[in-house]
């Protein structure tokens, strides 16, 4: 597929090219970024330079993964990325420390995940590691149900196994689960939103 541009009133996303490279190096000495995604550790100029060359347009090209760049309405910085990938209809994202609390991810997942329902998926599934509050107050904000609590689809850094909190978003609108948040999915602070 080629890539899509979409925006709001506050997020246009677009692709992150070798431009973004200073953006993505920087978001991603974040402790939040780092302690709740498995970037490599340190990353480095040649990390996000790997990142937009292997992942980005393979992942377009190959209809495997379709990943953003986040950015204000009307600028070029890269605030964060957002990625839908396909096999498993799910969704992922981080943001910098610098654009947290104003709107923006919610926004962009917002954006993307219509934008998967209108090319046809049927459901759209987030998880994040157990104890990501912030991810899970955007994944409620965006609509996701909570489904539960289990093994982690991606692996901790070191590839050993992690607990995910997870949640399903229908297209049709209907519940995909009546269970309740977790009580520390609601805790202030930390995270990646």
């Amino acid at each position: 597929m080629l890539p899509v541009t979409l925006t709001s009133d506050r997020v246009r996303l677009d692709v992150p090219t070798r431009a973004d490279t200073v953006a993505i190096t920087d978001g991603c000495q974040d402790p939040d970024v780092i302690r709740w995604t498995t970037i490599p550790t340190p990353y480095r100029p040649q990390d996000a330079n790997a990142f937009v060359d292997a992942l980005v347009g393979p992942g377009w090209a190959s209809d495997r993964e379709y990943t953003w760049a986040i950015r204000r309405h009307g600028s070029t910085w890269l605030e964060g990325v957002v990625s839908y990938r396909t096999e498993r209809r799910d969704i992922g994202f981080w943001l910098a420390p610098s654009a947290r609390g104003q709107g923006l991810v919610h926004d962009a997942v917002s954006l993307v995940v219509d934008w998967a329902f209108a090319q046809g998926a049927p459901d759209v599934y987030w998880e994040c590691y157990v104890g990501n509050a912030a991810s899970a107050n955007v994944a409620r904000r965006a609509g996701f149900a909570y489904t539960g609590t289990g093994d982690a689809n991606i692996p901790n850094r070191d590839g050993s196994p992690a607990t995910a909190w997870k949640g399903l978003r229908r297209a049709d609108g209907a519940p995909a689960s009546d269970l309740p948040w977790p009580a520390e999915s609601y805790a202030a602070g930390g995270g990646l939103a």
